[in-house]
C-alpha cells in the first residue's frame, strides 16, 4: 500500500505541475515533452525522456538483464547443487542468524544474501541484481504471508540499497574524463558516506524489528568488516587514478571469474551435470526478467513524470529559499540534485551528476558533493520496483521508509564530509 501511495503521489504532483506551468506560465509545449519527448533531441529543452521513450528504456533494460540474470543464475545453480551455497550459509551463520532470526540454520538464502552483498561491495552491479533476486526468492519460500514483505526480506533490502561500495570506479572515471585535477579525492567520503548509511539501515530495521545490534556476534562481524574495509582505504589512498582503476579492475572481475571457476570446479568435483544444472538456473533468470517488467515500466514512468514537469527544480529553488531566509550557507544545494534523483533513478542521478560537474567544474565543491552523493547510496524506487516485483510483493510494509531514512543518512553524511574533506 506504501508503494501504491507513493506511486500515485509521484503522477498526481507532477501532472498538476506541468498543469500549472501549461495553463499559467504559458509553457504550452510541457505536456507534449511529458509524454513524447526525447533526451536526445536538440529541440527538447528539458533533455529527459517522456514517458514513452521511458517505457522503451524500462523494456530494455530488462532485455539487457535477461542475459545477464541467465549467466549469473546458471551459476547460482551450479553452485546450489553442489554445496556451494549451503557452505556459504554455515561460514556466515552465526552473523545472519541474529540478523536475520527468521531464517533457519543454513538455509540457501543466506548464501544468496552473502553473494548480493559481496558483490555490491566489489562495485558488480550486474552480478549484484541476479544474486539479489535469487535471494528474494530464497526468502519468499519462508515468507508465510506471499502479498506481504517478511522481516527478513526487509532486512536484506534495506542493507542492499544502501549501497556499500570498496570503489566507486564509474565515478572516478567521469571526473577524469570531465577535467578533475584529482579524480580520486572523493574516494574516501564516498566509501565513508555509504558505509554509515549501511549501518544506518541495519539500525533503523534492527530498531524496528526489536533485533539488538549490540550483541557480541554482530559487533565482531561489524567491527571486523570495518578493520578490513579501513585497511583497503589506507592502501588505496597511495595509489593514483591509473593504478586505482587497474586494482579495482583485478580486484572485483578476478574475484568474479575466482567464483566461476571455484562454482564449476566443486561441480565436477560434486560429480553433478554441470552445463544442465546451469540450463535449469538460466531458464529461471529468462522468467524472472520477463516478470519484473511491468512493475519496472510503471516505477520509470513516474519518475519520468516528476524530471519532466520540473518538479525538482521547484525543491531546489524552494531550499535555496530557506537557506536565504535563514541565513545559512547554501552552496550545498547545487549538489543536492543528484541526492534527490538518486533514489528514483540510477542513470538519472549520473546524468545529474554530469550536469553538475559540467555547470560547476569537477573540482568545485558543488561538483564534488555531487559525486560523493552519487556514491553514498543505491535507487531505492528502482530495488523496490524490480525486488518485490520480481516475488509479487504488493504490501512493502515500512521498507521504503527504511530505506529512504538511511538514504537521508548517507546523504547528511555526504554533505557533512564534504565541508570536511573540501571546505
Amino acid at each position: 500500500m506504501a508503494l501504491s501511495r507513493i506511486w500515485s503521489a509521484f503522477i498526481i504532483v507532477a501532472i498538476v505541475v506541468a498543469s500549472i506551468k501549461c495553463f499559467f506560465f504559458g509553457q504550452t509545449e510541457i505536456f507534449n515533452w511529458m509524454v513524447i519527448g526525447k533526451a536526445d533531441d536538440a529541440a527538447n529543452p528539458l533533455k529527459v525522456d517522456g514517458v514513452i521513450e521511458t517505457c522503451w528504456t524500462a523494456v530494455n533494460i530488462c532485455l539487457k538483464l535477461i542475459g545477464i540474470m541467465a549467466l549469473f543464475m546458471g551459476f547460482m545453480s551450479i553452485a546450489e547443487q553442489a554445496g556451494g551455497i549451503r557452505l556459504l550459509s554455515r561460514v556466515i551463520g552465526p552473523f545472519f542468524a541474529k540478523l536475520f532470526p527468521d531464517i533457519p540454520k543454513g538455509h540457501p538464502a543466506t548464501g544468496h544474501m552473502v553473494m548480493n552483498f559481496s558483490a555490491n561491495l566489489l562495485g558488480l552491479d550486474n552480478a549484484a541484481t541476479p544474486f539479489g533476486l535469487k535471494a528474494m526468492e530464497s526468502l519468499q519460500e519462508l515468507n508465510p504471508s506471499k502479498d506481504t514483505a517478511s522481516n527478513a526480506q526487509i532486512m536484506f533490502l534495506c542493507l542492499h540499497a544502501s549501497g556499500l561500495t570498496l570503489i566507486p570506479v564509474s565515478i572516478i572515471a567521469i571526473r577524469a574524463s570531465l577535467n578533475s585535477a584529482n579524480p580520486t579525492e572523493i574516494f574516501i567520503p564516498c566509501m565513508i558516506a555509504t558505509f554509515v548509511a549501511t549501518i544506518a539501515a541495519m539500525f533503523i530495521v534492527s530498531f524496528k524489528q526489536k533485533i539488538n545490534v549490540f550483541q557480541p556476534v554482530i559487533l565482531a562481524w561489524v567491527l571486523g568488516i570495518s578493520a578490513v574495509i579501513a585497511i583497503l582505504v589506507l592502501y588505496l589512498v597511495t595509489l593514483n587514478t591509473t593504478e586505482l582503476q587497474s586494482f579495482s579492475g583485478i580486484l572485483s572481475n578476478g574475484l568474479l571469474l575466482l567464483i566461476f571457476f571455484l562454482i564449476v570446479l566443486g561441480g565436477v568435483y560434486k560429480k553433478i551435470d554441470v552445463f544442465n544444472a546451469f540450463i535449469d538456473g538460466a531458464k529461471g533468470g529468462f522468467e524472472t526478467a520477463v516478470r519484473i517488467i511491468p512493475y519496472l515500466v510503471g516505477m520509470l514512468i513516474a519518475i519520468s513524470l516528476l524530471r519532466t514537469s520540473g518538479t525538482f527544480e521547484i525543491v531546489i529553488d524552494g531550499m535555496k529559499s530557506i537557506c536565504a531566509f535563514f541565513g545559512a550557507d547554501s552552496k550545498f544545494i547545487d549538489g543536492i540534485p543528484t541526492a534527490l534523483i538518486k533514489p528514483l533513478s540510477g542513470s538519472g542521478a549520473r546524468g545529474m551528476m554530469v550536469d553538475t560537474i559540467t555547470t560547476h567544474g569537477a573540482d568545485s565543491f558543488a561538483g564534488r558533493l555531487s559525486s560523493i552523493l552519487q556514491g553514498s547510496s543505491d535507487t531505492t524506487f528502482y530495488v523496490v520496483a524490480v525486488y518485490f516485483g520480481a516475488v509479487n510483493v504488493k504490501n512493502t510494509r515500512y521498507a521504503i521508509g527504511a530505506m529512504l531514512l538511511a538514504d537521508l543518512v548517507g546523504v547528511c553524511t555526504a554533505i557533512g564530509l564534504c565541508y570536511m574533506f573540501f571546505g
